[in-house]
């Protein structure tokens, strides 16, 4: 492995490239969205779930909070703007979804707040982060949540990461004395009040955790405050029974970190660092989504997104790594390597790793710049995978599978539009429903909706439904969203329009 890249080689840590023009989207007559039209391959069994992405890089109206199903339907679309970490999650024993919105920075990191919906997607909390921090631009922010990290814990508290610009004395790796650089930071946030449990800080440790051990390198074009030195990249905080374990892209290793802030070991992807002896497939680097399960005294079994790669240097091909930590004699042995040897990808930056079940032991990874979910089977074979726009063009921080029911609180949406004398087309779609199996479609002479006739039953084919009605010179349109033959939503009235030239 190469030990060491100038700054300025690997610094974006998100490139977009160029936008994806030729790849196709979805358009709609019910809303006003443009998102990928995902493409889905499947070549065996898979675990049942949406797929979650938010992807950056296509069409602004398909940047947003994303839901498909593996038929490559739309599920739903959130509001228009920069999201990251869009998954389901629980908290206070229910099912919600979260994600992190807000500014991504040209330098790999964000600020913003951490959104949880429940399932009517009502925003039931709104975690935001409020810290005497400095930013590149200088510009003060509402919130300064990171986009790298917003884990719902056990204990109904949000891990979440930070990055504050300091400066600091970087002569030791041929910087200056007045340089500035990236503090990298977490935080334990209580998601009922919004009060901070824990916070910490790496520039508190430098003993722990030197500068001079940063794959990152030093080059001339970085350590003023609008381009700081990112030496730790910090992209995931996962709670463990004494502390925490941290990811720290630019080491290729974890930290534990004790409860009381005190850094007790590191394990490295890099052979001979860090305090583990690892075998010959435990070799990682520039990771990311360190997940820890199974813990005891003795050890627990660890997951990460191995990444190999940055936007200058293709070295290995990305993989999803499952390794056993055995504690009591600092030894990591690796369970399970996945890689889909007929779609090998070189992800530059992002990523994820998500173990569905400990029973199918099914996993599914994102692969952050290149704009694919894959899932994988217990036997490690591909069985999945969903694409929703050109390599190296969109990317998605992270991409997951979850399970999902949600009933929007909104109205079901329909369209109507005149295409003969006495004939319309009805279009109708309820953003985000998942329950609903048919439309009921009712006609009525009057604005209210009083007095309506039965028209038609439409079985629901995907995001967006449509059934052309004949004998309608004028009136007024109504649909039911319906599991069988019990009503969830029911749209406005709808005016019919006339013939143009009328």
């Amino acid at each position: 492995m190469v030990c060491r890249f100038l700054a300025a080689c690997s610094i974006l840590l998100f490139p977009l490239g160029a936008l994806a023009d030729e790849w196709p989207f979805l358009t709609l007559q019910t809303a006003p969205f443009l998102p990928p039209q995902v493409s889905v391959t499947k070549s065996g069994p898979t675990d049942p779930g949406y797929i979650f992405v938010g992807p950056r890089g296509n069409q602004e109206q398909g940047t947003a909070a994303l839901i498909y199903d593996e038929d490559a339907n739309l599920i739903y679309q959130g509001p228009q703007e920069v999201t990251a970490n869009f998954k389901v999650q629980r908290l206070f024993n229910e099912d919600v979804i979260t994600f992190w919105a807000g500014n991504m920075m040209t330098l790999g990191f964000g600020y913003g707040t951490v959104h949880i919906l429940d399932n009517t997607y009502r925003e039931i909390y709104t975690v935001s982060l409020q810290e005497d921090f400095v930013s590149p631009d200088a510009a003060s922010r509402d919130s300064y949540i990171d986009l790298h990290e917003s884990h719902v814990t056990d204990r109904n508290t949000l891990l979440v990461t930070a990055y504050n610009v300091t400066q600091h004395d970087l002569t030791p790796i041929g910087g200056r004395a007045d340089d500035f650089m990236l503090d990298g930071m977490f935080y334990e946030i209580d998601i009922a009040t919004n009060e901070i449990v824990f916070s910490w800080s790496i520039l508190d440790h430098l003993e722990d955790i030197p500068l001079e051990e940063s794959k990152q390198g030093w080059g001339d074009d970085v350590g003023t405050q609008d381009t700081p030195y990112d030496a730790y990249h910090i992209n995931s905080v996962e709670l463990m029974n004494d502390g925490y374990i941290i990811s720290l892209r630019h080491y290729w290793s974890g930290y534990f970190i004790h409860n009381n802030g005190s850094v007790i070991w590191q394990l490295s992807g890099e052979k001979g660092a860090g305090d583990f002896e690892i075998d010959d497939n435990a070799e990682f680097s520039w990771q990311h989504d360190i997940r820890i399960y199974n813990e005891t005294e003795e050890g627990f079994l660890m997951t990460l997104f191995n990444n190999a790669n940055t936007p200058t240097n293709e070295v290995a091909a990305t993989t999803g790594l499952d390794f056993n930590v055995d504690l009591v004699n600092r030894k990591v042995n690796t369970l399970r390597i996945l890689n889909d040897m007929d779609d090998v990808i070189h992800s530059v930056s992002q990523g994820s790793y998500q173990l569905l079940s400990e029973e199918s032991r099914h996993v599914v990874m994102g692969y952050g710049s290149i704009a694919r979910v894959k899932e994988f089977d217990a036997n490690n074979k591909e069985v999945l995978t969903v694409q929703f726009g050109d390599d190296n063009s969109v990317a998605s921080y992270r991409g997951y599978k979850c399970q999902w029911k949600a009933t929007p609180f909104w109205e079901p949406a329909v369209v109507v539009e005149r295409t003969g004398p006495d004939s319309v087309r009805t279009h109708m779609s309820w953003n985000g429903a998942t329950e609903y199996d048919s439309w009921a479609v009712y006609s009525s002479a009057y604005s209210d909706g009083s007095n309506p006739k039965f028209e038609a039953v439409v079985r629901r084919t995907g995001f967006e439904d449509s059934i052309e009605l004949n004998g309608l010179p004028s009136g007024y349109i109504q649909v039911t969203a319906r599991k069988g033959e019990i009503p969830l939503g029911t749209s406005p009235v709808t005016p019919t329009p006339q013939m143009e030239g009328n």
